[in-house]
This record gives structure tokens, sequence and C-alpha cells, in this order.
């Protein structure tokens, strides 16, 4: 296989030439780098490029180019190389342009000129780059395959577990050509042994649990260590922020995960008010960033284990696991989040996995290509998620229970919602029942004011309604209001049960438990922003310091 290229375009020939011999130094041996002195050029070779079906993983241009300026080439550059990552080199005079570029026409990164030193300037933002592009573009088909049917619950949980957990597979369908027949039948498998999951090595798992999934792939499900300094439970932003500083900061460290890293921000198609990434980013490239930085300082991560239940042993705090297994540490972060609240309308809970989905995937994105889709909800998940499944659905139709967008969702997403020549927002509309043979094939739709029913057919429903905390396994032994979020700081004081009962004062994080803390969605009355969950995870770290110094 070809290398993948990149493309230089600046009209100055000795820029150009600078350019081109400061990438091609650090990237020649994986990448051909190529140049290019107009905006015509440049297309010229991206045309060159298309018929020899070579990918383009970069385009590098200079915005001030007398022809065609470097965003219009951007602009018309995207036909050609759809997928290949945009670099705007910029003087001070064009940042606003570059800036709107942004918006406009998805530029990736506007970058200062002069870029000298490229060590410091040019290289760390292209290896970010182009280590996007080569995490969306593997080098080769991946070897794992998932043999199973479209309309199977087990087949998408499979699904969402390997994509979160960014195991890249290839899927086959049953239903869709001779290949997965002839793989059930040569694993003389029945239908409800689906999905097959084929591993390299040979292993044909069969209906696999989560546990027998991550266990097959070599992914670690239990803790190494007899004792840590801190076990954080749940690995969403907040628990990614409380492993990166807790290990970074000398303390023995493990993280659980019941399900993946990420949580419910893993699933977002775009957070893009995350402060230091202007274009926004994926939930799932956060988290992939974030799971490298945790590894790389040595925290131990385990996932596809529940746990189940929290026990006091003197200055030890245990996690039960679920099956068996526990986890001792002298101090505990709660971090695991929330989950969507179920829909209760008559019909909905046979068809989850089927047609009804709880949240939403990249993969989920792609499989409703060319069909008409439904929504609920109003918060800024739901709106991301309507933005992301419009860019391949026929129509998108977000269903909100309240009269306006403004009172739950950010601006920004409000506007992009309402400029989606392919969304439609129907307010005051609630789903009161679901039908389908095998798999959902339509909805009926309640207005809130006139109480007039309608029937309309579709075979998707995601769900972003409600927030229930995950705290359950807490027991007795953390307080919590009556909705289950944990209460923690300055709130255990105000409890009129007497919650907390040390002398001292509790810590701004901590919970009726000395030595437990809680962080993120999961505490009383936080912001439910990602900003905020990775705020509060590394604060959780600041005050454990400060326990373990009084204990």
């Amino acid at each position: 296989m070809s290398k993948p290229a990149i493309l230089t375009v600046d009209d100055d020939p000795m820029v150009s030439a600078a350019i081109t011999r400061d990438l091609r130094d650090r990237y020649g041996g994986d990448y051909r780098v190529l140049g290019a002195t107009s905006g015509a050029d440049a297309l010229t070779v991206l045309d060159r490029l298309a018929l020899r079906d070579q990918q383009v993983a970069l385009i590098v241009t200079d915005q001030r180019m007398p022809a065609m300026a470097g965003i219009e080439l951007l602009e018309q550059a995207r036909p050609q190389a759809p997928t290949a990552k945009q670099l705007l080199l910029t003087a001070y005079a064009d940042t606003d342009a570059a800036i709107r570029a942004i918006n406009d026409i998805g530029l990736d990164y506007y970058l200062l000129k002069p870029w000298d030193p490229p060590d410091e300037r040019l290289y760390p933002v292209v290896d970010d780059l182009l280590e996007d592009w080569r995490r969306a573009h593997p080098a080769h088909a991946p070897d794992l395959r998932v043999v199973g049917h479209r309309w199977s619950e087990r087949s998408h949980a499979t699904k969402t577990f390997l994509a979160r957990n960014h195991v890249p597979y290839r899927w086959v369908d049953v239903e869709e050509g001779e290949e997965g027949e002839r793989l059930r039948e040569a694993a003389d498998a029945s239908l409800e042994d689906l999905p097959l999951v084929l591993v390299p090595d040979g292993t044909v798992l069969r209906c696999p649990s989560s546990m027998e999934l991550a266990t097959a792939l070599g992914l670690r499900t239990r803790a190494e260590q007899p004792l840590y300094d801190v076990c954080i439970v749940g690995g969403g932003p907040a628990g990614l922020a409380s492993a990166v500083y807790a290990a970074s900061e000398g303390l023995r460290t493990v993280l659980v995960e019941r399900e993946a890293p990420g949580g419910q921000a893993g699933q977002s198609a775009s957070i893009e008010n995350y402060l230091g990434f202007p274009r926004g980013l994926s939930g799932s490239d956060l988290t992939q960033r974030a799971v490298a930085q945790v590894v790389r300082f040595g925290a131990e991560m385990v996932v596809a284990r529940d746990v189940v239940g929290l026990e006091q042993r003197g200055p030890v705090r245990a996690v039960v696991l679920d099956g068996e297994g526990e986890i001792e540490a002298r101090s505990l972060i709660v971090t695991t989040g929330v989950s969507y609240r179920r829909l209760d309308a008559p019909g909905v809970d046979q068809f989850t996995g089927r047609g009804v989905y709880y949240g939403a995937t990249a993969s989920e994105a792609i499989q409703v290509a060319g069909d008409d889709v439904f929504v609920i909800g109003a918060a800024n998940s739901a709106g991301q998620a309507a933005l992301n499944l419009s860019r391949h659905a026929a129509s998108v139709t977000l269903l909100v229970r309240g009269a306006a967008l403004e009172d739950s969702m950010s601006q920004y997403l409000v506007d992009r919602i309402r400029a989606a020549d392919n969304i439609t927002v129907r307010h005051r509309t609630e789903v009161v029942d679901a039908r389908g043979d095998g798999h959902l094939e339509s909805l009926t739709l309640r207005d809130r004011d006139t109480g007039a029913t309608e029937e309309v057919p579709t075979s998707w429903l995601f769900v972003f309604i409600g927030a229930v905390p995950r705290t359950d396994w807490l027991g007795d032994l953390v307080a919590r209001d009556d909705k289950g979020f944990v209460l923690t700081g300055p709130e255990l004081l105000r409890a009129v049960d007497g919650a907390w009962t040390q002398t001292r004062a509790p810590f701004a994080l901590e919970t009726s438990l000395p030595g437990v803390f809680a962080a993120g969605d999961v505490r009383l009355d936080s912001m439910k922003r990602v900003a905020s969950a990775v705020g509060e995870g590394a604060m959780a770290v600041h005050f454990i310091h400060r326990y373990l110094a009084i204990t």
C-alpha cells in the first residue's frame, strides 16, 4: 500500500520549499510529502492522487495567496480529499478569518507564521493532526470480526463495547450477503449463539458478555496490587482526570470502569465548548487522549467490572466487584456519573437494542444512512446526537417536552440545529407507544397541549432523557439525596439527619464516609459539563492528599 500524502501549498517558492523540507524531514518515512505553489496546482495534485486512490492525510496551506486564498483552497479540496486534516498557515492579521473557517469549512487548526523552530511550533501541531487521522484510518482492515444481525440487542451491545474500548472490528451481518451465514455454519453456531466474535487467534466467542470480551482481548479485568492509595470507581471525564492527577503525583492508583472509559461524554460526536479545542473534539478522541495519559503515569485500569458494594474496614475502603474479587484502598473517589433515564412508554422496552437506543455512538450514526430518525431530549447530549445523526440520516426529528430548546441546551447547539436543513424540532411532544415486529417500526407521538396523537414510521429512536446516578452500590455508608445523588462537603453539614459525624469539617468533595470523595455528575448540584467534571476530578486528588496526611 502506498504512503498517505501530505500536501503543502504556498505561493512563495522559498517558503514552500521550507515547509515541505521541514515536514519531509520529520514525516517522510511514513508519508509522501508533496508541494504546490498555488491553489490551482494543489487541486491538480489532489485530482492526480484521487485517480491513484491515494489517501491524503494532511493539507497545509498558506492563507495569503494571490489567485486563491488558503481557506478557499481548503473548501474546494474537500471533495477530492474529504478525510484530510487541514492546517492553515496565517499571519496575525488573518486570525479572524481563520477562526471563522473553523465553523465555515471545518478547519482543523491554524498556525501563525513563522513556525520556527519547528520542533516547538510546527511538529507538535502536526503530530496531533496526523495521530487523529491515523486513528480514523487504520493501516489495515481489523482482524477481529463480529457476526450477527442488525436488530439484535446483544449484537448492538457487543459492537458498542468494542467501539467504546477502541477495539477495531469488522461487522458481518448474517442477513446481508453470504459471508455471515458461511461463518455461522463454519462455527456450528445457532442463531441463539449470535453474535459471534471471531478473535484472530482462532477463538470463537458465542454471545459473549463484556467480561468475556475483555478477557479474550487482553484487557485488564483484575487489579494487581493488594492495597492502593486511591481507588477510582467510574471512567468518565472526572474519573480519568482523577487517575491522571493521582498517578502523576505518585499515588498508587487504580480505576475501575464497568463498561468502557469515557462515560456519556465518550459517546459525544463533538464537544465544542471544551477549553483549548476551538474546533471541538469528539468524546472518543478526548477519551483516547485521557487514557493515554492515565497509562503513561502508571495508573491501573480495570474494565468490564461492575462495583456492587462498598465496605469500611478500619482505615481501608474496599469496593466489592461483581462475580468475585474486591479492591482495597486508603481512599476512594466515586465518579460513576449518571445514566439516561429509561423511557416509560408501552412497547419501548422490548425494542431496546433493536431500534431503541440510550445514547448514540458513531457506529449508530453510520447505520441510519438514508433513514428517518427520532431523538428524544433537550439537553446538550441530545443536540449533539441530532447533529451527528443528521450527517447520515435522511431526516432527524428532535422531540422536546418543553416549549423552547434554549431552556436546557447551549445556544451554539440551538443555532446549529436550527440551521440544519434535515432536522425538525417538535416542541411539547412525547412518545406514548412503540410498535414493530422484531424491531422498532413505528412510534406514536402525542401533543402535550392538545392531546392529539400521530403514528409515525421509523426504525430508529435515540433517547436522552433525564439523569439517574449510579449509586445504589454505596449502600448506607454514603449519604445521598432522594434521587440518589451524593452529598458532599457543605451539603453534609446542612443535612437534617446529621450525615457528617466527624469533629473536623468535611473537605469540599468529601462524602459522609471520611476518605470517600465524589466528583462529576454523580455529585449533588454538579454542573453536568465535561470541563467541570475534569476540574472536580483533579480537585478530589488535592483533598485526598490532605485526607491521607491526617490519617
